[in-house]
């Protein structure tokens, strides 16, 4: 435990102070808005707590108590940040490109998933110990927990309990729900964060579900296929090239390297301990998940947004109706809680759910692809790494 609080201590105030300058090098106007103003505040705040624990290092268990207790302030502090952010740049989207602001986003919620992980990581390992795991960890399913790692994650069942949460919403809109076929390796597992294959599993289920229905598909099938990444590609020693075809995931894709204050600095930083965290080994265990529907596919015209921020395409009427509130624009099968707090009523209509859900699985060196056959349906291969590989 002293270990870990130590460890989160060293990685996360460096990393609060990237976000704290990346905001800073916004145009001033768009930082004055209130949310994002409120945002910037965040993250003083976070950073003014955790600095007097800096300046020395957790010895007892006491001081872990403590420091787990500003750790939990952090979290809950920063648990709507995405939602926030969302509005902010919707109403100053006037003053700052499309292209400047998913420059920024796509930085700055990748380096929000790590600082969010490692908080909640160690929250999980204080909960999870003496005393408090007779509270945590009394059922059979909690075996194999590390923190808020699943090392025995099994994707099937993500799959299950997300199509019957998307498919109650789905029969409370249109009245009707398309029924999900899970074939390939059902009884995979592997070592994951839950809540994130949780999150990108039900934003691909919601947009198979919307499509299938409203091209009268229902009947169809929508077919979910998982396949264990082969284990057949040895780690490359330093001299070879790799041979993997995609490359290893860095810390400047994790959002540890600061490339918003490099624009002012003219250089990358990266913190000491953030150097601790290496990239994946090839050999890392994974799994492709494909999601196939026949809902019509993506319009040729649509397909290059696909992956854009909603206030690149936003028009004035969308955006007022989100602004003010209005549900007459809203989708309900939005109306879904993201992972980290953030309630996904307050996205619904902004077109967060993709980008942010491709940066989960990149997070670890995954993807998603995109295979659309205009009026037939669409496939959707989600790859992912697993955190590690665990030693039975």
């Amino acid at each position: 435990m002293l270990s870990s609080a130590n460890f989160t201590l060293d990685i996360l105030p460096a990393r609060l102070a990237h976000r704290i300058q990346s905001l800073r090098n916004l145009p001033f106007i768009v930082v004055a808005n209130p949310h994002i103003s409120k945002i910037h505040s965040n993250y003083i705040h976070s950073l003014s707590t955790l600095l007097p624990w800096a300046e020395r290092d957790i010895t007892t268990l006491e001081d872990e108590v403590k420091f787990t207790e500003v750790m939990a302030d952090l979290v809950n502090t920063h648990s709507n940040t995405i939602s926030i952010l969302a509005r902010g740049f919707l109403e100053a989207r006037k003053y700052i490109s499309p292209t400047d602001v998913t420059k920024f986003l796509d930085e700055h919620l990748r380096a929000r998933i790590g600082t969010r992980l490692i908080a909640e990581q160690h929250l999980a390992l204080h909960f999870s110990s003496q005393p408090h795991s007779e509270l945590m960890h009394e059922s059979e399913e909690s075996e194999g927990w590390n923190g808020v790692i699943d090392t025995k994650l099994r994707p099937a069942r993500i799959v299950e309990h997300c199509q019957n949460v998307v498919g109650e919403i789905c029969e409370l809109k249109y009245g009707v729900r398309p029924h999900v076929v899970i074939n390939g390796e059902p009884d995979y597992t592997f070592a994951h964060v839950p809540v994130h294959l949780e999150y990108i599993i039900t934003e691909l289920l919601k947009n198979a579900f919307r499509a299938t229905v409203e091209n009268g598909k229902e009947r169809d099938p929508i077919e979910v296929t998982i396949a264990p990444l082969p284990e057949d590609h040895p780690e490359p020693s330093k001299t070879e090239e790799p041979t993997e075809a995609r490359p290893r995931i860095t810390n400047a894709d994790q959002g540890t390297t600061d490339v918003a204050s490099s624009r002012f600095t003219g250089q990358n930083s990266t913190s000491a301990a953030d150097a601790q965290i290496l990239p994946l080994a090839h050999s890392t265990p994974g799994v492709t998940i494909r999601i196939r529907d026949r809902g019509g596919g993506i319009a040729p015209e649509t397909l290059p947004h696909i992956w854009d921020y909603s206030f690149t395409t936003f028009n004035e009427d969308q955006a007022s109706s989100t602004l003010s509130g209005r549900s007459n624009g809203m989708d309900a099968l939005s109306a879904i809680s993201g992972p980290g707090g953030d309630g996904a009523h307050s996205l619904a209509g902004l077109g967060y759910g993709l980008p942010l859900g491709r940066a989960y699985a990149e997070y670890f060196g995954g993807g998603i692809a995109v295979q659309s056959l205009w009026g037939w349906g669409t496939d959707i291969y989600l790859s992912l790494r697993g955190v590690g590989r665990v030693e039975s």
